[in-house]
């Protein structure tokens, strides 16, 4: 619960820092740049090491990339048909593609299903959603956000592998692999620095959010949202549960996961590419008090099926 009211608050406190003004006009970059720059590459730094791969972990695993992957070909095809622009797309993939998985998601999981569930989840979390976003989500957020003169492939190429997050994301992945760790003091050090990612990203997307009745991004958030939180885990259930026939713990969990709200720092991710950050602020502002109504139906949807 203490998770849930902080997000509240810092969004809140963003809000309340955009109309007194006292931050600098974009303050929010600023801030935007820390998490880019210095909480992100801490979290790979201290999860990805301790990653532990195992065989029934196999839906927790793909639970994240099947869901990006279902919101690259859907935003990608819908946004051709429609005409919209490669930030848009962009936008719509990152904040549809990826959800809150830890922040709100640990906490839920862990109410829901347990001690248990909750260690199924930081593997969904950490070698899932995570890697995802410093993967596939550099490389959405590079190419949607180029001009035609800086899409070429080595130019591209070049902004992802000197990309702060994705460079500690493949130290941890060699740490991982060679069983490398840091000493109990690093990692302790490292942890204090994961633990501003979640408030310094929610200030920030505070600081940009504007719940504009007028706003001409409210059909593009009806279909974003539809996708994250109806269609998405639909697809993951009929996936899962009917067509493999999953069941047990790690299925349950996956599930869940998939139905969770946007993930914060993929917003903040698409608004430091300039990926419309104005809708990318209302897919978290608007699409996690949401979710905690959809959350319910596929709870129960889990549990009777």
């Amino acid at each position: 619960m203490g998770n849930v009211i902080l997000i509240f608050i810092c969004l809140m406190l963003g809000v309340i820092l955009q109309k007194i003004k006292v931050f600098p006009k974009n303050g929010h970059v600023t801030l935007n740049q820390f998490v880019i720059y210095i909480s992100l590459p801490a979290l790979s730094l201290y999860f990805i090491p301790k990653v532990v791969m195992r065989s029934e972990l196999l839906f927790p695993l793909c639970t994240s990339w099947i869901g990006f992957i279902l919101a690259y070909v859907f935003f990608t095809l819908l946004g051709r048909w429609l005409g919209w622009s490669k930030k848009l797309i962009g936008c719509l993939i990152l904040t549809g593609g990826l959800g809150n998985t830890a922040f709100i998601g640990f906490p839920v999981v862990e109410a829901l299903f347990g001690k248990q569930g909750l260690k199924t989840a930081i593997v969904l979390d950490q070698a899932g959603t995570f890697v995802v976003m410093a993967t596939l989500g550099i490389l959405v957020a590079t190419t949607h956000s180029a001009s035609l003169k800086d899409s070429g492939a080595s130019v591209i190429l070049k902004r992802v592998f000197t990309f702060p997050p994705f460079v500690a994301f493949l130290i941890g992945a060699a740490m991982n692999v060679s069983g490398f760790d840091f000493t109990e003091d690093i990692q302790e050090v490292i942890m204090n620095i994961c633990r501003t990612t979640a408030p310094v990203a929610l200030v920030a997307v505070g600081m940009q959010l504007k719940i504009d009745r007028k706003s001409k991004y409210w059909n593009s958030l009806y279909i974003g949202l539809f996708f994250k939180l109806i269609l998405m885990p639909a697809i993951i259930f009929t996936l899962y549960k009917v067509i493999l026939g999953g069941k047990g713990l790690e299925t349950n969990v996956s599930l869940i996961e998939a139905s969770m709200g946007p993930m914060v720092t993929a917003a903040v991710l698409a608004s430091a590419y300039g990926l419309k950050p104005k809708l990318a602020g209302m897919m978290i502002g608007v699409g996690i008090p949401v979710s905690f109504i959809t959350l319910d139906f596929w709870y129960w949807l889990i549990l009777n099926y």
